[in-house]
């Protein structure tokens, strides 16, 4: 199976594999999806390593709602304000100047994520805006007449945006419900026979990677080499890292027992330095 990183990003061509895509935001908004239009892909990349770390599109429904999807797939300690300015570029971009604030469009910020993103022990997240009151803790709701005016909407939730976030790796590969074999599908690049989740037979109908053209199974192969050698890369600056705080350790060490005349050789046998790097302390 092609992951599901790549094909959204190269295969979103026709409304055949439309209807994969659909069938993935069906499962986890709980209602069924219908995508118009695909708005841009990969908009917003700014470093080489973009290409294969993340992946970001923004599609329209047939409610005429925003929705971003992006994939990362390796640690960014400001990937909330990342989220954040997503669903704020699309809220600015998508609305003319004069047009009245009630044409804004909904916005729902889909994160797949490939690291451990915050703190929690949970694998899926929803996060959106509701008004509780401060003293009576009840909730504020649209008026009757808002209601009317923006076509049933109920509370501001409904306007405001809404997030997901799905942390793969979290996943424990135990799929209890549909929306799990989706997410099985995103840790392992496997669809089981028994799944029966919306979008996950088309995928595995459209999403082979041996019905590629040639150059385009070079390229999904190239694409899995980037992820392996960036993986790579980022384990071994963790390893330096750890390395180096380590060394710093055992200087400070040798440095607290340089400072109480201890014998060199006691200070050698004790961290493990040579006697050259204790006399450069």
């Amino acid at each position: 199976m092609i992951r599901f990183d790549w094909a959204i990003k190269r295969l979103l061509r026709n409304k055949a594999d439309f209807s994969v895509l659909e069938g993935f935001l069906s499962e986890l908004l709980k209602e069924d999806v219908q995508i118009q239009d695909v708005l841009e892909s990969e908009s917003n990349q700014q470093f080489a390593t973009d290409k294969y770390n993340r992946v970001d599109i923004l599609v329209k429904n047939s409610k005429e709602e925003l929705v971003i999807i992006e994939i990362q797939n390796q640690n960014e300690y400001d990937y909330f304000h990342r989220m954040s300015y997503g669903t704020s570029k699309a809220i600015s971009e998508y609305i003319s100047v004069g047009e009245p604030y009630q044409n804004i469009k909904k916005v729902y910020s889909i994160n797949i994520v490939y690291f451990d993103l915050g703190q929690g022990n949970d694998y899926v997240y929803h996060g959106k805006t509701d008004f509780i009151g401060i003293h009576n803790s009840d909730k504020l709701m649209l008026s009757a007449k808002q209601t009317e005016m923006l076509g049933g909407k109920l509370e501001p939730s409904q306007i405001f945006p809404e997030y997901f976030v799905i942390k793969v790796n979290q996943f424990d590969n135990v799929a209890k419900d549909t929306l799990d074999q989706w997410i099985y599908y995103l840790k392992n690049n496997e669809i089981k026979d028994d799944f029966t989740a919306k979008g996950l037979s088309q995928a595995r109908e459209l999403w082979r990677v041996d019905i590629l053209p040639e150059e385009e199974q070079k390229s999904y192969s190239q694409h899995l080499k980037d992820l392996r050698n960036e993986a790579s890369r980022i384990l071994t600056l963790k390893v330096d890292a750890e390395d180096r705080a380590k060394k710093e350790k055992v200087l400070d060490i040798a440095k607290g027992l340089k400072s109480k005349n201890i014998p060199i050789e006691i200070i050698i046998e004790t961290t493990g330095l040579t006697k050259a790097e204790i006399e450069a302390l």
